[in-house]
């Protein structure tokens, strides 16, 4: 049991169920009670959504490890389980099953919005893995950027599959005021932007760590194609792109409050949990010399995900107490 948990990373599972829960309860939720709105969306299919995201989640971690076999043993062989604890077999197995599990429920659920295309992108999403395990990943930068697509949309499904709802719900009074629900997804797209950025600088900062394994087999990462110092550059750069894009929603649309109040706690938060760990990754990018250097700050990457994700917390004491 405890092989088979490693490897559909529970860990990772939790994250994303806990990150789609906190969107719909952190942000969507109190920017609709503003407004005087309610969530259309019952506790059940929330959770069938949630189930799907961690279903396909799944099926993908496994066929990327049942494929992975080789290079991570070069990599990281202390987490090798396909060929060990689980047979190759059981592990396709697997992969199937909660493929079928996972894409069922996303054609059902987007049967029950009324978007059938939704349900068709689960499917584009489920091959979309697969051949990311078999070729994508191998290819200069390819991997890295679907990997972040789909980290992106972690959190956007969860208002992707809400706002259909509200717009049938509340029609009328939408058309009668001139209203939409674009606020929810500026909001929630903002996190969205946040998980993309942050999810392609630790792949990217991932594939500097496995250099030696990659090179080996042949994949053309982008240490392996341009080097490691170059490499370095553009992490670095893409962090200073995140910090820019922080900088800009703060000062464009979160730092004033209603009653002309500067939003303080926002920008205490983005400065402790978001900038400061920022600029110490960067440093630590620099004085990397080896393959455990980059371990850690491949770890740093994971915390900043984290305090993004864990602004939905702040997010929500700013509007139940300030737009009441």
């Amino acid at each position: 049991m405890t092989a088979l948990l490693r490897l559909i990373r529970y860990r990772n599972l939790i994250i994303i169920a806990l990150t789609q829960y906190m969107m719909r309860y952190f942000v969507i939720w109190p920017i609709l009670k503003v407004n005087g709105f309610e969530l259309q969306m019952d506790r059940w299919h929330f959770l069938l959504l949630v189930l799907s995201a961690l279903l396909i989640t799944a099926a993908g971690y496994v066929i990327n490890d049942y494929f992975d076999t080789r290079t991570d043993m070069l990599n990281r062989p202390e987490t090798v389980v396909v060929g060990r604890s689980v047979s190759r077999r059981s592990a396709m197995l697997l992969h199937i099953i909660l493929n079928i599990a996972g894409v069922g429920l996303g054609i059902y659920l987007s049967l029950y919005i009324g978007i059938l295309s939704l349900g068709v992108a689960y499917l584009l999403a489920a091959g979309l893995l697969w051949f990311y395990s078999t070729t994508y990943k191998r290819q200069f930068l390819i991997g890295n950027l679907i990997v972040a697509v789909f980290t992106a949309m972690v959190p956007f499904i969860v208002v992707l599959f809400e706002v259909p709802l509200l717009n049938d719900e509340y029609r009328s009074i939408l058309l009668r005021n001139h209203m939409n629900f674009n606020v929810l997804i500026a909001w929630v797209g903002g996190f969205s932007y946040f998980a993309f950025l942050s999810t392609l600088i630790r792949e990217i900062i991932k594939d500097v760590e496995d250099y030696e394994g990659d090179r080996a087999f042949g994949r053309n990462s982008m240490p392996v194609v341009i080097g490691i110092k170059a490499t370095r550059h553009v992490v670095v750069f893409l962090i200073a792109g995140m910090l820019f894009s922080l900088a800009y929603v703060y000062y464009r649309f979160l730092r004033q409050m209603p009653g002309g109040r500067t939003d303080l706690l926002t920008l205490g938060y983005f400065t402790l949990f978001l900038l400061v760990p920022s600029v110490y990754l960067i440093l630590r990018l620099y004085r990397a010399s080896g393959k455990n250097d980059y371990h850690v700050c491949s770890n740093i990457t994971k915390l900043i995900m984290l305090g993004g994700i864990l602004y939905s917390v702040v997010a929500f004491v700013i509007l139940t107490i300030n737009f009441r």
